[in-house]
């Protein structure tokens, strides 16, 4: 009866931490024309938000990081990983973006450039 018990929680808790990230995954390319037609305004706030979900992912892959997986639930530790590497892609991806929103407010507003 035990055995049954454990080996029903094992689905629900790889769903749960494939919940957890959402569709974090899906990332987007950078594309640094899009931000040459942009204002100043614009580029700023579009950096806020690029920092926002920067410091949100990164968050998420330190809960996912932390998580204590049972030693019973097999292969557990294995999607903490892949969970945890697919939140550090990201992380990557969204930093590109960043570097093109910089350098696209370096080009157009001088003033902060600095």
């Amino acid at each position: 009866m035990n055995l049954i018990s454990t080996t029903a929680s094992a689905p629900v808790l790889v769903i749960a931490m494939f919940l957890v990230t959402g569709c974090s995954s899906i990332g987007r390319t950078v594309d640094p024309a899009k931000y040459d037609s942009m204002s100043c305004t614009e580029l700023n706030s579009a950096l806020g938000e690029n920092a926002g979900e920067i410091s949100q992912t990164a968050i998420t892959r330190g809960k996912v990081v932390n998580t204590a997986v049972p030693r019973w639930l097999l292969g557990g530790s294995r999607v903490k990983t892949v969970v945890a590497n697919r939140e550090t892609a990201r992380i990557d991806r969204l930093k590109q973006q960043q570097d093109a929103i910089a350098a696209a407010r370096a080009r157009k507003c001088p003033k902060s450039a600095g």
